[in-house]
């Protein structure tokens, strides 16, 4: 008998009844040691049952259970509501700040009220509020990271004065409507001063992160438009929490003469943080210099850094988010360092912290309590007063510095955003007893529309001054140039489908024209590395385009609805093919996916290469991935899918033709025939081009054109050798799915596949 095969079984199964009996000995004797009358021995009254739902009802009402299930509804409705905005080209923290709302007594509240008094208990706001505050606390951090301070130093002298200018103009209105408005909506023994400071700076406040998201989306990064409103944005993030910081000292000293001591300690605070605590930081992140990551004592140190001055200044009197703020401002200037920092911290604090202070605002903000006309007219009144100091104060001041007027109304109606920063501060204001629910929910519902207006009134102003050149750059010159378009997400399947665009079009010289487009996720990157970021992504196409002495046009766009945004290029462009890759790359998935921002597929390309390449079968009735099906059905020009298995060159080309719909490949052939001097081998898999005049005349004419470069074969049975021995297959869309349909033997050894969909 071999024992070595059972002597881990015996072991196993002596080790449990050894120690169990041990066990058992010990709680025996155990209970001789009570003493019986001290012993209470607790009574259940009612069934067994009765006894569980009631400890289960016990424990839903628990404070972390409450707080768990607090956070996976607010995530999910969040998720949803910004998911929404994005679709309509709105910035999703429009859907998040709406969402608070909704799930506030708005809304949830007037109409469920079982439910929220439920799920959001006046007992459990405390744990959410700091909760919440925490989240912002590293959202000012990142905030305070993401400004280009080298940007400021260079180019501050005309972006100070619009940014001051819009910071003094809204500041001055806010006053005068304070003036208007403070008997009536200002709390009980609150001073004027306090109140009109808060509503002034509320209506000077502009968002940094949303206006910065909004010129990457919309590509104007690399213009001087774009350069000027950034670091506008910047001097006005600066300037406005350093007034905020002063005003909040005031309100809590109760007048600016007992706040002296407080402004002392904040400028001595600024200038230790400057002068002593950067360059510390700047020397710990030196030692971090070429490397990829990030060590736990370092992060160790930054975090340390980053809770300290939060608390210094929540002990000084100006807040803690003015610390948060401060402590991401003097991180070291690296662009590669920040970014693995943010990294980080980006996830937790926006998606998993932040959403709870937007349904923390939105519990505060009562819309119901605006309920006559008179305070509807009210909250109109403070909107007009917002935008009219913050809009028409920049583009005036623009205009006045010499700035044409399409850029400087673009440049009001971008610092016009307020977003997040606005509630930020409104909340600031609620807590220390400044603002009344009232006028809180109208400040709310100014920083909604205000944020929200901002899109229509940038398409609008570039509707108002659209011109020729715009629209010949939309709607290039109908010439006989054959363009195409290649849109990639990885630098690597750029270099690829660039060499397949390359064999299409070699021959025709100055007859072609082809365009490398890479659409990035704006939420991926941060307004200081985004030139960084887009030079990486074309780095090897840029490459490629030199070994082929190919002239090949760039094009980078940041966007917040890819396949979008690729079918409006595809469109408008007047292109004649777009190339795209299938693979993981095509990161669109399922309505959930979706909405928590990660790629659980319905329909999942990885299965489908693992089919392609003979590793597994596909089990679903698709046989793209969602993000390559929105795209073929959206855009309007002809659409090549490449599946890469190793691609390098079409020198021979396999075209299988199902049906008399395919024939249109033969057109694709002959390109590569003419361009690249391919063989190609057109298979008759149903018999049909023996009997079709048309495409036997299309054969004859490319065969006297290339002779010995297109073969008709009429063989049914395709053996493994002949497959592995080509270089590309040309085949249709509807054969393609049929090809997955069926799970036909091809897919594991068929060569790189371009599958071309005709519109």
């Amino acid at each position: 008998m071999n024992w070595g095969k059972y002597k881990s079984i015996i072991f196993y199964i002596s080790t449990i009844i050894v120690f169990s009996c041990l066990m058992y000995f010990f709680i025996i004797e155990g209970q001789t040691l009570e003493g019986k009358e001290s012993i209470v021995v607790k009574t259940t009254t009612g069934s067994t049952w009765d006894n569980f739902v009631e400890s289960f009802k016990t424990n839903l009402h628990h404070p972390l259970a409450l707080l768990l299930a607090q956070i996976v509804t607010i995530i999910l409705v969040a998720r949803l509501f910004g998911w929404i905005c994005m679709k309509i080209k709105q910035p999703t923290v429009i859907g998040e700040m709406i969402a608070g709302i909704v799930l506030g007594p708005s809304l949830v509240g007037m109409y469920f009220p079982e439910f929220s008094a439920f799920l959001f208990p006046k007992e459990s706001l405390g744990n959410l509020q700091f909760l919440s505050q925490i989240g912002l606390i590293l959202f000012m951090y990142i905030v305070g990271m993401e400004l280009d301070l080298s940007v400021l130093r260079k180019k501050a002298h005309d972006a100070v004065v619009i940014s001051h200018a819009s910071i003094i103009i809204p500041f001055a209105l806010g006053i005068g409507l304070s003036y208007y408005v403070y008997q009536e909506f200002a709390p009980d023994g609150v001073q004027f001063t306090s109140f009109a400071l808060f509503i002034a700076i509320a209506m000077s406040i502009t968002a940094f992160p949303v206006l910065a998201r909004i010129v990457q989306e919309r590509n104007l990064q690399k213009t001087k438009l774009g350069t000027i409103v950034i670091t506008c944005a910047a001097a006005d993030d600066i300037t406005a929490w350093c007034i905020l910081a002063a005003v909040i000292a005031i309100v809590k000293a109760g007048s600016f003469a007992s706040s002296i001591y407080v402004i002392i300690m904040a400028i001595a605070y600024v200038f230790l943080m400057i002068k002593i605590v950067k360059p510390f930081l700047k020397r710990v992140g030196d030692l971090q210099a070429g490397k990829n990551t990030i060590s736990k004592p370092m992060v160790a140190i930054f975090f340390l850094t980053l809770i300290l001055s939060a608390y210094a200044t929540e002990v000084i009197g100006i807040h803690a988010l003015f610390g948060a703020f401060m402590a991401g401002a003097i991180m070291p200037e690296n662009a590669k360092f920040r970014t693995l920092f943010i990294d980080k911290v980006e996830d937790v604090a926006l998606v998993l912290l932040l959403p709870l202070f937007f349904v923390f605002t939105g519990l505060r903000t009562q819309i119901g309590l605006l309920n006559d006309s008179h305070l509807w007219i009210t909250a109109g009144f403070i909107i007009l007063t917002a935008v009219v100091g913050k809009f028409a104060g920049s583009a005036l001041t623009a205009r006045f510095l010499g700035i044409n007027w399409k850029e400087s109304l673009t440049i009001g109606a971008l610092m016009n955003t307020r977003g997040l920063m606005e509630l930020i501060v409104l909340n600031i204001g609620y807590d220390l007893g400044v603002l009344s629910p009232e006028i809180f929910a109208m400040m709310v519902i100014m920083a909604l529309f205000t944020t929200f207006m901002t899109g229509p009134a940038l398409d609008f102003i570039n509707f108002i001054f659209r011109s020729k050149k715009d629209e010949e750059a939309e709607h290039p010159e109908n010439d006989s140039k054959y363009r195409v378009l290649l849109s990639f997400d990885k630098p690597e399947a750029g270099s690829t489908l660039l060499r397949l665009a390359h064999d299409f079009t070699n021959k025709m010289n100055g007859n072609k024209s082809i365009t490398a487009m890479n659409i990035a996720p704006v939420d991926e990157m941060h307004a200081y590395e985004i030139d960084e970021y887009e030079s990486q992504q074309f780095k090897n196409v840029i490459e490629t385009s030199h070994d082929l002495k190919l002239q090949v046009t760039t094009l980078f766009k940041a966007s917040t609805d890819i396949e979008n945004d690729l079918a409006s290029i595809s469109n408008k462009g007047n292109y004649d093919l777009l190339l795209i890759m299938l693979g993981k790359s095509m990161y669109e998935g399922s309505l959930l996916g979706r909405l928590l921002g990660f790629t659980t597929k319905i329909i999942n390309p990885e299965k489908l290469l693992n089919t392609v390449k003979g590793k597994s079968y596909i089990f679903n009735n698709s046989p793209f991935d969602d993000f390559t099906l929105q795209i073929l059905d959206k855009t309007h020009i002809p659409v090549g899918v490449l599946v890469d298995k190793d691609f390098k060159s079409a020198d021979r080309v396999f075209v299988p033709i199902f049906r008399l719909s395919d024939f249109y490949l033969l057109e694709y052939a002959k390109r590569l025939i003419n361009n690249n001097n391919s063989q190609v081998i057109i298979l008759d898999v149903a018999g049909q081009i023996r009997n079709n005049i048309e495409v036997k005349e299309l054969i004859r004419s490319i065969e006297q054109v290339a002779p010995n470069h297109i073969t008709l074969y009429n063989e049914k049975k395709i053996e493994k050798e002949f497959l592995s021995s080509q270089d590309l297959m040309l085949i249709s869309s509807k054969s393609w799915k049929n090809l997955i349909d069926t799970k036909s033997f091809w897919l594991s050894d068929i060569p790189s596949t371009l599958i071309i969909s005709n519109p």
